[in-house]
Parts: C-alpha cells; structure tokens; sequence
C-alpha cells in the first residue's frame, strides 16, 4: 500500500467494483413499489445523513480514478471481501423485498444483524480499499463506519417509536452488527 493515493482514469480501476455494488444493491431497491415506505426513506435525520451522503459519493468518486492492484495480493484478498460484503448487501434487498409494508426488516439475514446493509456496504468499501491498496480509501471507510454507527442509533430510534415493544424484542435478541440471534429463554 502506499501512503500517497494513486490518481489514474482507466478500466481496470475501482469504479468497477462500485458500480457492480451500485447496481446490485441500490437499483433494486429504488424500483421496489413502496421501498420508501418499508424503509422510511425520506425522513431525514440531520448533518450525520449529510456527512454519509457526501462521504459515500467521495468514495463513489475516487473510485473512478483509483487503480485496481491487479495480479497482486492485495487485490485477490480484497476481491474476497468485496464479494462478502456484496452478498450481504444482496441479501438484504431480497429481505427487504419480501418484507410486508408496515413490517419491520426481522426475516433472513435481519435475523443475524439488525443493519446487514450497512454491515454490507461498509465490507464493500473495506475490499475495494484493499483490491486497489489505498489507505486513503480505506482512511475514508472507517470515517463511514464511524458515521454510519450515529445513523443507526437515530433510525434505531425512530423505528422503535414506529413499531415499539415487537421491535424492542428484536433489538433485544438480534445483534447490531453480526451474530448469533439470542433466544428468548435466556433474556
């Protein structure tokens, strides 16, 4: 890795892994009949959501002028992690989908992590960081993550106000991040 980032337009740089996760994980979503509804986007929840957005379009846009380490070590080991994350993502969206309006997301994956889709998007971020082996990516990552972390807690919120007592039973068995659901018998 190297501590100064590398700027080059061409093919083989990272905007191609970021508009695979695009596509997989945002397209769908945005032509689901009433994903605004199920996810409550729309509501907006201040400077944090502001200071995401504008991180994640940096990354969207350092990625078209940052080389893929082809051939490297670095770029087979972040290919893997990339391909985690976008699974998660993946796999969120089909839960999100099959989900009924005026349901909170409980089913699939949701059952392991309260935000597989942020748990996703920030493992994409990570395996693009190390396929192109930029610290600089990866600085930007962990800054999303930091922020990412306040979001949650404000949804969090919002939705147990939403759904109440049926989500705090949720919250209280299903990690935030990753994990083994906890079962009720040992609440």
């Amino acid at each position: 890795m190297s501590p100064v980032p590398a700027f080059n337009t061409g093919l083989p740089n990272a905007w191609l892994l970021a508009i695979v996760f695009l596509l997989l994980g945002y397209v769908p979503l945005l032509t689901l009949k009433d994903y605004g509804k199920k996810t409550g986007q729309g509501e907006h929840y201040g400077k944090v959501e502001r200071l995401i957005n504008v991180l994640f379009l940096a990354l969207m846009v350092y990625s078209i002028f940052l080389p893929l380490q082809l051939r490297t070590a670095w770029f087979y080991s972040g290919l893997v992690v990339y391909l985690v994350g976008l699974t998660v993502v993946a796999t969120a969206v089909v839960n999100i989908a099959s989900t009924p309006l005026g349901q909170p997301f409980t089913k699939g994956i949701y059952r392991y992590s309260r935000n597989p889709g942020y748990l996703g998007q920030l493992i994409v971020f990570v395996g693009i960081g190390v396929a192109s082996a930029s610290w600089l990516y990866l600085l930007f990552s962990a800054i999303l993550a930091a922020l990412t972390f306040s979001l949650i807690g404000i949804e969090e919120r919002m939705t147990l106000a939403r759904f109440g007592d049926s989500y705090r039973e949720y919250m209280n068995k299903t990690p935030r991040w990753l994990g083994i659901p906890r079962s009720a018998k040992s609440e």
